[in-house]
């Protein structure tokens, strides 16, 4: 019986079929999906969540060269991280077949940039499947698994945002356990000195050639023929859109797999058709390999060279028709995305933006949106534990230059976790004066509260040894008496701690240590932290309309011709009573 599933959920469900043994990600939208839906297959792999990608992937190699078959899982920019072992993974080759799943976002709808990963599968050289719907990401990804094997090579498994959340029917069918595949000590094969490369670099080229043999010949890429007047020539959800876009005459030449490129099938495609065009997402990756082999094509001088594509776009660049559509005047407010009534770092952002001559380098996660006005309190995002790092070179480039700017460096527990303790060691080893804050609430939150190294828990939810962030910065090296735990909705302490670390000339921390208020509070966090249900209250005969409240950007306060607490929406974190300068808020039970 056929089952409706988001391609996330049918990468998981292709990866439990075909019998993978060991799974590892690093959760990232749109990829977050793939392994807490893995997880929940009681005779299905072991899954973890590891600190950063670069590990996820080299548990997952590790798991290979055992024997197992393996994945790792990350959104697009994760890859980036992940691109060291990746680029010699290539060279090794597998034991048991191993299967990266890169999840790109057109669109930026989570992400800081629009990276397109189908050139780092070009530039690793390792074979690379694209499906175009849920049901093609369930069975590429038991075919990535596959042809791992057979040419002895890592598979990445290319989603884009929309083949990860859309859903289609999928046809689920029974798990097939593999066998561990017997480990032979190999040093030639698995032990990349220079020597061994080097023999390593000759037989990628024969794998290239043997891969690149089977494109030609592959079901998954596939001619349709409907007339010889247009041909286009796509991969991946494009295929789903120019479908739409071009109508029932047009023939298309659909690839499956994308790396190593199809070059006869594609001559053979292109020799029998009058017009071609090239419709893909984002770079003309594809466009550049048909122009290669001296092929005439319509690609990217038309598509939009960012940002999704769908139909109607498709149509518009193409023929310069838009479909019509119906379309209804509606009177709304913006809602720009803004921190949760009662979230920890909206004290924390409020007590920062009171510091003047200051710079804040901050990084990717929820608190990004301390940069939103009305805190308006980050001046700098990058990349994954990118604040810690910037922050020291914006020091030292500070006090070289006679500069009076002090920096304060802001990041999240996860964050730190993946990135951000290297970060750190570098500013403690070369004696930065910048003050690094991690922002701990308890939690992974922006990708949906996963757990993390300083949780307690582990992916499966099994209690788990966790790292004591206090413990961690002393052994870096920070000393005990630069090191600040503060609860975060507490302004007046958090001033402080702020004002004493900028003070200083040598490397401080401040650990903002309260749980997210979204949070399954566990028996830890009760017992640690207050968490009794109150709310607040504005005293309107005490009220001035000053709005101090108000910027604190907290979502729960309205501004109309009075000043009011959404008795719904407020959790009681006080943030805006310590903000009131006439004692007009106060607080009482839920």
């Amino acid at each position: 019986m056929k089952a409706l599933m988001s391609g996330n959920e049918a990468v998981a469900r292709g990866a439990y079929e075909a019998g993978v043994g060991f799974a590892s990600a690093y959760p990232g939208t749109p990829s977050t999906e793939i392994l807490e839906s893995l997880v929940g297959y009681e005779d299905g792999p072991y899954c973890e969540w590891a600190p950063n990608e670069k590990v996820a992937l080299e548990a997952a190699i590790g798991a290979s060269v055992a024997g197992l078959r393996s994945m790792a899982a990350m959104k697009h920019v994760g890859v980036n991280v992940a691109a060291d072992p990746l680029f010699t993974f290539a060279y090794t080759g597998v034991n048991g077949g191993c299967v990266l799943v890169s999840a790109d976002d057109p669109g930026m709808h989570s992400s800081q940039n629009e990276q397109d990963n189908r050139n780092y599968a070009e530039a690793a050289r390792v074979l690379m499947l694209n499906p175009s719907d849920s049901s093609e990401a369930k069975g590429y990804m038991k075919l990535g698994l596959e042809l791992s094997e057979r040419f002895d090579t890592p598979v990445m498994l290319h989603m884009t945002t929309r083949v990860c959340h859309s859903k289609s029917l999928v046809e689920p069918k029974g798990r097939k356990e593999m066998p561990l595949i017997p480990y032979g000590k190999n040093i030639a094969k698995y032990v990349a000195t220079p020597a061994n490369a080097a023999v390593m670099r000759k037989k990628l080229e024969e794998r290239l050639e043997a891969m690149e043999a089977y494109a030609n010949t592959a079901q998954v890429n596939r001619p349709e023929y409907n007339g010889y007047a247009v041909g286009v020539i796509t991969s991946g959800v494009a295929y789903q859109y120019a479908k739409e876009a071009f109508g029932e005459d047009t023939s298309f030449l659909k690839l499956g797999m994308a790396f190593p490129i199809p070059s006869a099938l594609i001559k053979e495609f292109a020799s029998k058709v009058k017009k071609l065009y090239v419709v893909e997402e984002m770079d003309p990756y594809l466009e550049r390999h048909v122009r290669r082999l001296g092929i005439a094509c319509e690609g990217k001088s038309l598509i939009p060279k960012y940002g999704e594509l769908n139909a109607d776009v498709i149509r518009k660049a193409v023929s310069g028709t838009e479909s019509k559509s119906l379309s209804v005047d509606i009177d709304a407010a913006a809602r720009p995305p803004v921190l949760c009534a009662g979230c920890p770092h909206r004290g924390f952002f409020y007590a920062l933006g009171k510091r003047k001559n200051i710079i804040v380098t901050g990084d990717i996660g929820c608190y990004t949106l301390g940069s939103a006005p009305p805190l308006s309190s980050i001046d700098t995002v990058l990349c994954m534990g990118a604040s810690i790092s910037m922050g020291h070179g914006a020091a030292k480039a500070m006090r070289r230059a006679g500069g009076t700017y002090k920096i304060v460096a802001v990041i999240g527990d996860s964050t730190f976790f993946h990135t951000g303790i290297g970060s750190l060691t570098n500013a403690v080893y070369n004696n930065s004066d910048s003050v690094s804050v991690i922002l701990d609430n308890r939690i992974t939150g922006m990708t949906g509260h996963q757990q993390n190294p300083g949780t307690g828990f582990t992916l499966s939810g099994e209690p788990a040894a966790e790292v004591d962030v206090e413990k961690l910065c002393l052994a870096i090296g920070v000393k005990g008496a630069n090191i600040y735990t503060v609860n975060p909705l507490d302004i007046g302490e958090t001033g402080k701690a702020l004002d004493d670390a900028i003070a200083k000339e040598e490397p401080t921390v401040i650990i903002a240590r309260w749980p997210c208020i979204l949070k399954r509070f566990s028996a830890q966090d009760k017992d640690e932290f207050d968490l009794s249900p109150r709310r607040c209250e504005i005293s309107q005969g005490l009220c001035r309309k000053c709005k101090s409240c108000v910027r604190t950007g907290c979502p729960a306060i309205r501004s109309a011709e009075s000043i009011e607490i959404d008795a719904g929406s407020c959790t009681g974190c006080a943030v805006c009573k310590q903000a009131c300068p006439f004692g007009a808020i106060v607080e009482v039970q839920r």
